[in-house]
């Protein structure tokens, strides 16, 4: 089994589409192994997305990503971080694929409703970030 980390961002989170896809993901059959509804602050996101300060997208990112409530997950899944980028979709929800989750709630590539790790050390450093080991159930 695999653990991934994942974000319904803000977007999706005020447009009332969390529960949906939360069952999306329980449909799919990932165990949710931490949950955590929060804000973050503007420091808190620019720390998680650390690895994109030099980006030209970097303020945008961390000003949305700190603009409202959003859910963190740890998912877990025998390929987890595979399968969750699948179901999540291309970053742009205009050239995902119907049926994926960026497709059906996502609005623009800035607001594509859904985050997803896209490696092992990716989904370490952010399930690390968010969630201490205690806190994650099997």
């Amino acid at each position: 089994m695999e653990r991934t980390f994942a974000i319904i961002k803000p977007d999706a989170f005020k447009a009332g589409n969390a529960g949906k896809i939360l069952t999306r993901i329980y449909a799919e059959g990932f165990k949710i192994l931490g949950l955590k509804k929060l804000c973050l602050s503007k420091k808190e996101a620019e720390g998680f997305y650390a690895v994109h300060r030099e980006r030209p997208f970097f303020n945008d990112l961390t000003n949305f990503m700190s603009s409202g409530p959003c859910i963190v997950m740890v998912l877990e899944a025998e390929g987890a971080i595979r399968k969750w980028r699948e179901l999540m979709g291309a970053t742009n929800p205009n050239d995902a694929a119907q049926g994926t989750l960026r497709k059906e709630f996502g609005t623009s590539i800035d607001n594509n409703a859904t985050h997803g790790s896209d490696a092992p050390e990716t989904a370490a450093f952010e399930i690390g970030y968010f969630f201490s080991g205690i806190e994650l159930l099997a």
